[in-house]
């Protein structure tokens, strides 16, 4: 009977790791500041996580600024409404191989997310420059 408890255990514990999901709306906290920047909106289709911007929250945002130092195809884009996280894919416990763009700076990085241990409404999100150097900003979920 213990083993069986064990395993039914083990099993929920499995289900619930692989119910979290990156999915949803995500506040976004300025790393110069430490203050609310936006609302990110990650949703899936066909096993690939995108974020949009959503929201601007500081009360200086133009909600018509757009990304003139963008270099791809989102050049002159309205920020509010662009999609800055593309093509993330599960891989173990976290979510790589995507891009995320910093509209500020108009540079993509190659992209990975995971969950801050034990806490689901946390995400850690790194992004990585080429030359090695990476930064890791902390998402909140918004309920």
């Amino acid at each position: 009977m213990k083993k069986l408890f064990v395993i039914a255990l083990q099993m929920i514990m499995v289900l619930l790791l692989n119910a979290q999901s990156p999915a949803g709306t995500w506040k976004t906290i300025d790393d110069a500041t430490g203050q609310a920047k936006s609302y990110i909106e990650i949703t899936e289709s066909g096993g690939s996580f995108n974020g949009k911007v959503t929201k601007l929250l500081r009360a200086d945002a133009d909600p018509n600024r757009k990304c003139d130092k963008c270099t791809d195809s989102r050049k002159g884009q309205l920020i509010l409404g662009m999609t800055i996280l593309r093509n993330l894919r599960k891989n173990g416990a976290e979510w790589k191989g995507g891009k995320i763009l910093d509209p500020e700076k108009g540079q993509e990085y190659t992209c990975s997310v995971w969950f801050e241990a034990g806490k689901p409404d946390v995400l850690q999100v790194r992004g990585y420059h080429w030359s090695g150097l990476w930064r890791t900003q902390v998402w909140y979920r918004v309920k």
